[in-house]
């Protein structure tokens, strides 16, 4: 007769599940936030968070990813303004659009000034797509919200110790 043993569950298995099934759904249902809760409804969810590592963990992947999101469209932003910056101020410097160049010994050729315009739009484009995408991150995300709520605590403490 074989001997059997338990069911053998690994630390990691035993750490990924959520204590609270019913509770842990309707939170990543959310993308685990709680921020536009109602703070007498929040109080559930608060502790099920404290208590649970599963769903602080998938918070907090939550989180970093929301940051990662935002920071990504941030620096797009800025790539693409710096781009417009720069081939605005070099046509202006340059007179590109001016400019001669000798292509073959046979005569001369041009460039056309539409190239620096169609970069300079290009760019501008970037700019406007990237304050677009990073405007409609921040709404999707609850980063305002996590923002705010970090001022407004400490706008209480300071009052609170003022007083």
């Amino acid at each position: 007769m074989p001997m059997s043993f338990p069911p053998f569950r690994s630390r990691v298995a035993r750490l990924d599940t959520c204590n609270d099934q019913v509770v842990g759904a309707i939170l990543s249902g959310w993308r685990y936030d709680i921020s536009g809760i109602s703070p007498d409804l929040r109080g559930d969810y608060e502790t099920h968070l404290k208590t649970c590592s599963h769903c602080r963990r998938r918070q907090r992947i939550h989180r970093t990813v929301d940051v990662l999101l935002l920071a990504a469209t941030t620096l797009s932003f800025a790539a693409f303004l710096l781009a417009a910056i720069v081939m605005h101020k070099l046509e202006a410097i340059t007179g590109i659009h001016n400019q001669v160049v000798h292509l073959h010994s046979e005569g001369l050729a041009r460039i056309p000034s539409s190239i620096t315009i169609s970069l300079e739009a290009v760019a501008f484009v970037g700019v406007f797509v990237s304050m677009l995408l990073w405007v409609l991150v921040a709404i999707a995300t609850p980063i305002p919200g996590m923002v705010m709520a970090i001022f407004r605590s400490r706008r209480t403490d300071m009052h609170k110790q003022a007083a």
